[in-house]
């Protein structure tokens, strides 16, 4: 039996982990000269640093549990704890406590961040309910201006919103980016009343009565995540090609698929791990209407700029900095003082700071030089924090473009990946998966990619 794997990013690299053990023969075949997808760690002369994703939700113990069994529990590291900021009307401020992705239930945390009127309203906010469709989703933008005001959305929600989807609230969709918020509104639909404080009080009371001792929040890797692309591509035995461009999926005359561009090989089953645009593109000749529904998903374009300090005097004891959407002062969107939030990078001495820029629909990724993004980088983080990267001395520096690198997760984007996998369903041999399909997120992209190769594994089993 031989299956074909297209794309060698996390969801790719974990399904052919996944199938290991199946008798199979794997082919793993990546358009680039890399591994690892979104996830990309770089020789610093420091040591390896994240130039993609730096950390996942340890609270995901299904996540845990599977680096664990890749023989990497030993290098999760846990962060240091320290707050982080948030750049508001030109002043760095403490990034509120408690909260849903920066959605308050009271006024109380986010006082010093939004105006008495604004604070006024999110404490009126739990008089009047609100009409909520039980399972369907919404803007989150537009549903916190109703609820909350403008100040809430552009100070906070999408500053935060931002760091994770390189989009701004008013591009997200509630349940596909904040479920745990969508899925209480629900409860509370089925019971009554509907407020958005009300859902996020709820939510904070039920972490509150969580057990103690599950650890960090969040968890990285000791030496970057090309540990786990790395033993993920090792330890699957597949056979793996870089370089290596399929522009097609081709049915084979006896039955099973052929790829153009691939080994001269018919494979009995196809799983496509490639974002959204190339997805459909693959797709397309043999079902047309899921080709057609991925089309719609769209893409953000992001950019970092990792920078290695020879000190970090005059850096701020905080993890970070997120900036309020619409900033006209600063051009980057979040800054991660690196050796601050993780106490074993600030082991190796100095500053390691990583600045990103770009947001869905701006097109600072695509156009800007890299030499104007690495001085918009030095002269922001001069005007956040008063930090003088040049003075501190700039020892190593590394851009790394995200051309594509999130799909926009909208108010319709979950009912467009059940539509795709509707129309895939009558479709023998083809899978597909990647983050446009599980959701933002290292523990969902590996869910994801192991159900996926778990029906596979089972249908050759048949």
């Amino acid at each position: 039996m031989n299956i074909a794997i297209i794309g060698a990013g996390l969801a790719g690299l974990t399904c052919a982990y996944e199938l290991r053990d199946t008798g199979a023969k794997v082919d793993v075949y990546e358009a680039t000269d890399r591994i690892g997808g979104k996830l990309h760690t770089v020789a610093f002369e420091g040591g390896p640093t994240d130039m993609g994703a730096e950390a996942f939700l340890a609270r995901r113990t299904d996540a845990v549990e599977f680096f664990r069994e890749l023989g990497l529990g030993d290098s999760l590291m846990e962060p240091s704890g320290l707050r982080s900021l948030v750049w508001v009307d030109g002043e760095a401020r403490q990034l509120p406590t408690g909260g849903v992705m920066g959605i308050p239930s009271t006024s109380e945390t986010v006082k010093h961040l939004v105006s008495e009127e604004t604070a006024a309203r999110i404490d009126a906010e739990g008089e009047t309910g609100f009409e909520w469709e039980i399972g369907g989703d919404v803007n989150v933008g537009a549903l916190v201006r109703e609820r909350y005001g403008d100040e809430v959305v552009d100070n906070i929600v999408s500053a935060l919103l931002g760091g994770v989807y390189s989009c701004t609230a008013d591009d997200l969709g509630l349940r596909a980016t904040v479920p745990q918020l969508a899925g209480e509104l629900d409860r509370m639909a089925a019971d009554g009343l509907v407020t958005l404080s009300g859902a996020v009080a709820n939510l904070e009371r039920s972490r509150r009565e969580m057990p103690t001792g599950h650890g960090a929040v969040f968890n990285a890797f000791k030496e970057g995540y090309q540990e786990v692309y790395e033993a993920l591509a090792e330890q699957s035995g597949a056979d793996i090609y870089i370089d290596a461009f399929i522009s097609g999926i081709e049915p084979a005359p006896n039955g099973g698929f052929k790829l153009k561009g691939g080994e001269d090989t018919v494979y009995d089953h196809v799983i496509v791990a490639v974002p959204a645009p190339t997805a459909a593109l693959l797709l397309k000749p043999l079902a047309p209407e899921a080709a057609e529904s991925l089309k719609s998903v769209k893409l953000a374009n992001s950019v970092v700029v990792g920078m290695r300090f020879a000190n970090d005097e005059g850096l701020p004891q905080n993890s970070g900095v997120l900036v309020a959407n619409g900033a006209e002062d600063v051009t980057a969107k979040a800054f991660t003082f690196s050796s601050r939030k993780w106490p074993h990078l600030a082991e190796r001495g100095g500053a390691l700071v990583r600045a990103s820029f770009g947001r869905f629909g701006d097109t600072i990724a695509m156009s800007a030089d890299e030499d104007d993004l690495v001085d918009w980088a030095l002269d922001d983080l001069k005007t956040i924090t008063g930090f003088d990267g040049r003075e501190a001395g700039l020892e190593e520096i590394y851009v790394q473009r995200w051309l594509g690198g999130l799909p926009r997760f909208d108010e319709h984007h979950l009912a467009t990946v059940a539509e795709v996998r509707g129309a895939l369903e009558g479709l023998d041999g083809i899978s597909v998966t990647g983050a446009w399909a599980a959701g933002v997120g290292v523990p969902a992209v590996v869910a994801d990619a192991r159900v996926v190769a778990a029906a596979v594994a089972k249908q050759l089993q048949t």
